[in-house]
């Protein structure tokens, strides 16, 4: 990537290390607030991450798609069909693993029976096929035109299927029914209590539409180059987006975990406010510092940190160090980061939060050290 782009780089960068700080805490039971999802609608700052990915996708996308229009038909759709199903198969596998478990005092093989299909991942590779289809195909005014319909598709979809007067509730929102039909119950996530999946099928529409955004801001970045008329049009956008998705979020609510139409239109335009803010500071005022450098490495290997950082503690979960007994006389066990966190993040004084962001922060600094050491060695894995 060119220089005068750097931000591009230090705002994908970034967002990864963010998608590891709020992933890894010490404790889930101890989070500061704003490291915290919304509980149902509403946006908090982690509630940016995931959207701000799938922009830098697009983002990304924007500067490979002309070659592959140059390339033509076969070249393009061998090129996006390899790279969704190994994202896909990459996100169903990091699901399944470390495809064993302790049980008792014995490891077993999970079984296949219960795996969670959807994720991260997987919406990440849809959202990359059908964005990169849709860009390909109908160039930037209709990708445009394509994504509005999509949000307006989604909205009316979630309103004439949804429960009546309930639409936009757990137990009112449409997608689940689709989800379980599709995929059925076993394989749906059930961190809220209940068989609903937040990276479902049908929540992926409006998430399609976030990276098509990221698509046409970074084409836009690219064609205008370093000038205040580019700046002031990704501001000015940035505040139509946003306040657009406020207003929309009265009827149909900002809500990270159906990912509505309002919460894409919102947290893109948060998005382009960042974006444009980097390219203010790093190519107009020409800042620099550790900070920068430290975000970077990040976007260098974003893929393969973000599996990693998913991958390692369960692989480490294998690995049982005793930890005293429990009250009826059993052996109790920590893994090597749990056995961190235990001993030595979490004697941090102060309220438990403290411990549970220095464990946080701690992993940070450790898939850093990752990244940097691969960058050193000129070490790109793509996917």
């Amino acid at each position: 990537m060119n220089q005068r782009f750097y931000s591009l780089d230090v705002f994908r960068g970034a967002t990864v290390a963010l998608m590891i700080l709020v992933n890894n805490p010490g404790s889930w039971s101890h989070i500061y607030a704003p490291l915290e999802h919304a509980g149902w609608h509403g946006c908090t700052p982690t509630d940016l991450v995931f959207p701000f990915f799938l922009f830098a996708v697009g983002n990304a996308m924007s500067f490979v798609m002309p070659r592959l229009e140059q390339a033509g038909d076969a070249v393009f759709w061998k090129k996006v069909i390899k790279r969704t199903l190994l994202i896909f198969l990459i996100g169903l596998l990091l699901n399944w693993s470390p495809f064993v478990k302790w049980e008792a005092d014995q490891i077993v093989f999970k079984p296949f029976s219960n795996l969670r299909i959807m994720g991260v991942l997987q919406r990440i590779a849809l959202c990359y096929f059908f964005a990169s289809i849709i860009a390909y195909y109908f160039k930037h005014r209709g990708a445009f035109v394509m994504g509005a319909l999509l949000l307006l598709f989604y909205w009316i979809l979630s309103f004439i299927a949804g429960a009546p007067g309930d639409h936009y509730s757990l137990n009112g929102w449409f997608g689940t029914h689709i989800d379980k039909a599709v995929f059925g119950e076993a394989h749906l996530y059930k961190g809220e209590g209940v068989p609903f999946d937040p990276e479902g099928l049908m929540s992926t529409f409006a998430a399609i539409v976030q990276v098509i955004f990221g698509y046409l801001v970074g084409d836009y970045i690219q064609k205008k180059g370093k000038s205040f008329e580019m700046l002031s049009a990704l501001f000015v956008t940035a505040t139509i987006l946003t306040v657009t998705g406020l207003a929309w979020g009265m009827v149909f609510p900002i809500n990270k975990r159906i990912w509505t139409s309002s919460y894409t239109l919102y947290t893109s335009g948060l998005a382009i406010y960042t974006i444009a803010t980097m390219i203010y500071f790093i190519e107009f005022k020409q800042a620099k510092g550790f900070l920068l450098k430290f975000f970077d490495v990040f976007g260098k290997n974003p893929l393969f940190i973000f599996v990693l950082s998913g991958l390692l503690p369960r692989l480490l979960g294998l690995i049982r160090i005793p930890n005293g007994l429990t009250d009826e006389g059993l052996q109790k066990h920590l893994s090597p980061f749990s056995w961190f966190y235990e001993k030595i993040c979490k004697q941090v004084p102060g309220i438990p939060e403290n411990g549970s962001l220095v464990y946080a922060i701690s992993i940070i600094i450790f898939y850093w050290a990752i990244c940097y050491w691969l960058d050193k060695k000129k070490i790109y894995i793509k996917v």
